[in-house]
């Protein structure tokens, strides 16, 4: 079974008034600290915004259908969002060398 069947995933859902923030990550970046820039600081990937509970491909595909933002961090994560058609290919940037995406449901 591979790390993204078995829950290589964390995420957690923040309601904040009408936006449905997803942010999900690849389990093992919680706890890191990622460089961002130049001066030396550092960004820590933290369960108190990724979450902690690991959740299956198909979870994390669920949320993504209903968010209205999504904060989304780590290769496994990134490619994940890729096959579901959440991002498009090369459409990622990066977060003290992971690739990293934000998104945004612009409704009207």
């Amino acid at each position: 079974m591979s790390a993204e069947e078995d829950g290589g995933f964390v995420m957690r859902v923040h309601r904040i008034r009408a936006e449905f923030l997803v942010a999900a990550c690849d389990a093992e970046l919680l706890g890191r600290e990622l460089p961002v820039g130049d001066a030396g600081h550092t960004v820590k990937v933290t369960a108190q915004f990724y979450g902690e509970r690991k959740v299956s491909r198909e979870e994390l595909l669920w949320a993504l259908q209903r968010a209205t933002i999504a904060n989304l961090l780590g290769p496994r994560t990134l490619r994940l969002a890729e096959e579901g058609g959440f991002i498009d290919p090369g459409g990622a940037g990066e977060l003290g060398g992971v690739p990293h995406a934000e998104i945004f449901a612009m409704l009207g």
